[in-house]
């Protein structure tokens, strides 16, 4: 592997030619090493070196909701691994004109060598990833946001120097991002509590099957409505919008439903005093967290969002090199 000749490490040869569309695709092996892989190519990537792993490859990047964070980190990733990205919007492709997604991914495995694709529908990329003969990365959908995990899990790592046994307290919305991070954090032995109001629960199916992974590890992921309860002693706390992209319509509800949830100086007390803040981003200053505490000096928000770019190049290098 042409990795070898600049790291002591492999891409992680039993993802090759695998769809991620969830972690629970994967087992806990491999996104410890898809983990340990990140942080090398992080370290290689901060001395201007770039292993040349895409050589020759076409990523496809399709895109129905807009996008700063995924689609610059996957630009960058493809490019700097060697390859070529393409970006294309939805909207400017047969499938926002009514092409079956069957057959978009049938004709677009005849070009790329693989696809990234930020969906509204998880359905509708798991129907893509069926269809398609080359590997389907998710880089979003309304139920998952694996890419996003991977790069929250090696952000904990990297500041706390471990994951097992740290406790990571969820404060908000049950929503894509609740449910890829518990499942990665179940991976690695990382304990969890969330605390959502009554309604906005993460699915309670992608739970059970998250906790069944978490016991494998050592671990628990536990739920409450009270964030306090899930802060308390908390190594990490995460939090995301309440209100994500395409529910604008909710916003009122929702700011009613989450009144009490919001990350601020009297919550955090309840935390380790080493607590580390993270949050997905784009951010609500004063809505689900407070300006003191996201743009203090436990958050850690810009290492989490740049290291985007080096856990989506592991997996990107594992899955298509």
């Amino acid at each position: 592997m042409k990795l070898l000749e600049y790291v002591n490490l492999e891409v992680v040869e039993t993802v090759k030619g695998k769809d991620l569309l969830t972690w629970f695709d994967f087992t806990s092996t491999e996104v410890k090493k898809l983990l340990e892989l990140a942080s090398a190519l992080k370290s290689l990537a901060k001395n201007d070196v770039h292993p040349p792993l895409l050589v020759g490859k076409t990523v496809g990047l399709i895109f129905e909701k807009h996008s700063t964070r995924t689609r610059i980190s996957f630009e960058v990733g493809v490019n700097q691994l060697g390859g070529h990205a393409m970006y294309m919007h939805a909207r400017d492709l047969q499938i926002g004109r009514g092409e079956p997604v069957s057959d978009t991914g049938k004709v677009l495995s005849g070009y790329l060598d693989g696809i990234m694709i930020r969906a509204n529908s998880h359905k509708m990329v798991e129907e893509l990833a069926h269809a398609a003969s080359i590997p389907v990365i998710n880089g979003l959908t309304d139920l998952f946001h694996p890419c996003q995990a991977l790069a929250d899990v090696l952000t904990i790592h990297e500041i706390k120097g471990y994951l097992p046994g740290q406790k990571l307290a969820y404060v908000g919305d049950g929503n894509n991002v609740a449910h890829s991070l518990i499942i990665a954090c179940a991976h690695l032995g990382v304990n969890v509590s969330i605390a959502s109001p009554v309604g906005f629960e993460i699915d309670s199916s992608i739970l059970a099957k998250a906790q069944k992974i978490a016991a494998l590890n050592g671990s628990t992921i536990e739920t409450t409505t009270n964030p306090i309860e899930a802060v308390e002693n908390a190594d990490v706390i995460y939090t995301d919008v309440w209100t994500s992209m395409g529910q604008e319509d909710e916003t009122v509800a929702r700011l009613q439903a989450f009144e009490g949830y919001q990350i601020n100086e009297n919550l955090v007390q309840h935390a380790k005093s080493d607590y580390l803040f993270l949050h997905c981003l784009p951010a609500h200053r004063e809505e689900e967290v407070a300006s003191s505490i996201i743009d203090g000096s436990h958050s850690a928000v810009f290492q989490q969002a740049e290291n985007r770019l080096h856990a989506q190049k592991a997996i990107l290098a594992s899955i298509l090199s």
